[in-house]
Order: structure tokens, then sequence, then C-alpha cells
């Protein structure tokens, strides 16, 4: 089964979680999504293997998220869009296996990916 990191290797968390994906030897398909941004339809399909609303994979203290009048109250499209505009605001980083994905904040928790495999 695939796994696959949405990854900033400039975020100490992102870093942490390649890293502890790499100890336990998990062949892990590395996204930059910085650079590969991902698109609306790609983001409501994170929402749902994440079993998360859009607002819960934001990072609302991002300067950008108050530039673009966003509230924790925007609407899930707002949010969507605004992520797929802006990938600084998608929380990282997203650690996906098969029909699952995983905030790896903190990094351990992507390892539950791998409790039923």
């Amino acid at each position: 089964m695939k796994t696959t990191i949405w990854h900033n290797p400039r975020c100490s968390k992102s870093r942490q979680t390649l890293a502890l994906l790499e100890a336990k030897s998990i062949k892990t398909a590395i996204r930059l999504y910085f650079e590969d941004k991902p698109n609306v339809e790609e983001l409501m399909k994170m929402s749902r293997l994440l079993n998360m609303q859009p607002i819960e994979f934001t990072r609302t203290k991002e300067t950008v998220f108050k530039e673009m009048k966003l509230t924790k109250d925007s609407s899930a499209e707002e949010l969507l869009a605004a992520m797929a505009a802006e990938p600084k605001l998608i929380e990282r980083p997203i650690v996906i296996r098969g029909d699952r994905a995983v905030l790896g904040r903190p990094p351990e928790t992507v390892l539950d990916l791998f409790q039923h495999a």
C-alpha cells in the first residue's frame, strides 16, 4: 500500500515526521505541496481521508489567513479554495496511506496508519 507525505522541508514537524517514517523503513512518496499545489477536489478528498472539517487542518494563525479575510466561521468551500490558492494554509505534514490520512502533529500520530497493516 502506497504511503505519501505532503511535505514542507522548511517545517520542523514535517522533517521530523519524514525522519520517523524513514527510521521505520516505511517507503514514502514525497509531495512537495508548495510546488505541486493540491486543487480543491484533492483537498475535499483530504478532508474525508483525515475525517476532519477543512477548518481543522487550516493554519489559522498564518498572516495570509487574515489577509484573505478568512475566519474560523468561513465556509468549507471558502477554506478549501483558499488552501488551494495558498498551500501555506494547509496544516502539515499530512501522511496518506490507502484510504486514510493523519496529521503528523505530533509526528508519532502517523504511526497509527500502520497499526492495522
